[in-house]
């Protein structure tokens, strides 16, 4: 990219440098012929802050690999204490957090709504087709793979992926060339993959830190017991789950695996993280669900758990479209409008279709979707369920 291009972009009247992580001035004419990533970002935002170091590790890799690669940060936040403890993560360049200016033409010229955000400028910045909007999407899905970000490889990972969707198993997801069992609380510790192979699965991703995870698992437990044990009585499909550690050590992972019935892939297993990566996974806990043929049935296991409960079980489409259903039909006969015990205000009731959709309930901080009961001054909302009614 051009120097004058650059100075469009990055510099102001009185300003044509950026700031180095030492915090001295580097002028901006050091990014021409480079690749770079504009970096929208918030030390507020622990979204944000969970994509950084990720961000960082990528860099970090790729800064001099030809044609190079440079990173500017442009901070959302609001004041500069702030401002200086999120860049302090930072390896790279950042507009200073007085270059307010500069920030706002930035936001506007590539639409920015969402933050962590990260636009790819290749060094011919121009042309429509160097210019890559989805730059978090990439380093999540792909990392380093994903260089050099364009427009070509993109399409190329995408073709991959789809491939790799397609000819998915449940062997090739849980298998190595080192190992090809996961781990149980019977005598014969180690279980081959194979032996899954025909049931519906379950991918748990938590860890004992995790304090979402620590309400939900004790739920999910529940929940596979009583499928576990309708589809005996119905000689149906079996359920299994195999959980994915994000544990810090082994001694957490032995002491939270111990609260759970199900299988677990071994602490600190390469396929953990490729995994997260794969079925996109930028919370936990989380729970992806497999078919008994190894493809992926849903991503949203956890959610058609708080809605569903062991009803929810294969969780297929077709499943889920009759207990919607079944909850319309419910909902009919729910009052518009309640006082909950837990909230001041009056809370109206909400579908997917008038104003409701996905969210965490504020009562049992669990997530939900569709049917709520909403209070249009503040946000809370909660499960129809959840609802202790109060005289008004």
């Amino acid at each position: 990219m051009s120097s004058s291009k650059l100075l469009s972009l990055l510099a102001s009247k009185d300003r044509d440098f950026l700031l180095s992580p030492t915090g001295t001035r580097v002028n901006i004419s050091y990014l021409e012929g480079k690749t770079i990533g504009i970096y929208f970002s918030a030390n507020w935002y622990q979204p944000c802050r969970n994509f950084t170091p990720l961000l960082a590790n990528a860099y970090e890799q790729l800064k001099d690999r030809g044609p190079g690669f440079e990173v500017v940060f442009v901070s959302c936040d609001e004041d500069a204490p702030a401002f200086d403890e999120h860049r302090a993560l930072m390896p790279w360049l950042a507009i200073p957090f007085s270059g307010l200016e500069t920030k706002r033409s930035l936001n506007t010229r590539f639409g920015i709504e969402d933050i962590p955000s990260l636009i790819i400028l290749q060094p011919a910045y121009g042309r429509q087709d160097f210019t890559i909007l989805n730059g978090v999407d990439l380093i999540y899905r792909h990392g380093v793979q994903a260089y050099p970000f364009s427009k070509l490889r993109a399409e190329e990972l995408l073709h991959e992926e789809t491939e790799k969707r397609e000819n998915q198993t449940l062997e090739r997801l849980l298998s190595n060339h080192d190992t090809d069992y996961i781990l149980s609380h019977t005598t014969s510790k180690q279980v081959p993959v194979a032996s899954l192979i025909g049931k519906t699965i379950g991918l748990y991703f938590s860890a004992q830190w995790c304090i979402p995870g620590a309400k939900f698992t004790p739920k999910l437990a529940s929940i596979y017991r009583k499928i576990n044990e309708e589809v005996t009585t119905n000689s149906s499909h079996d359920f299994e789950i195999v959980y994915l550690s994000s544990d810090h050590d082994q001694s957490a992972f032995d002491s939270y695996f111990n609260t759970m019935p199900w299988m677990a892939m071994s602490y600190g297993h390469p396929n953990i993280k490729s995994l997260a990566k794969y079925f996109d996974v930028e919370g936990i806990p989380s729970l992806v669900i497999l078919g008994p043929d190894g493809k992926t049935v849903t991503k949203r296991g956890r959610s058609l758990i708080n809605l569903y409960q062991e009803k929810a079980y294969p969780f297929t489409e077709a499943r889920i479209e009759v207990l919607k259903r079944q909850v319309d039909e419910e909902s009919m006969n729910l009052p518009e409008s309640e006082r909950h015990s837990g909230h001041c205000h009056e809370l109206l009731l909400v579908s997917e279709g008038t104003g409701g959709g996905p969210f965490i309930c504020c009562d049992c901080d669990e997530q939900g979707f569709g049917w709520a009961y909403q209070c249009i001054e503040c946000g809370y909302e909660v499960h129809p369920k959840c609802v202790r009614s109060v005289e008004p």
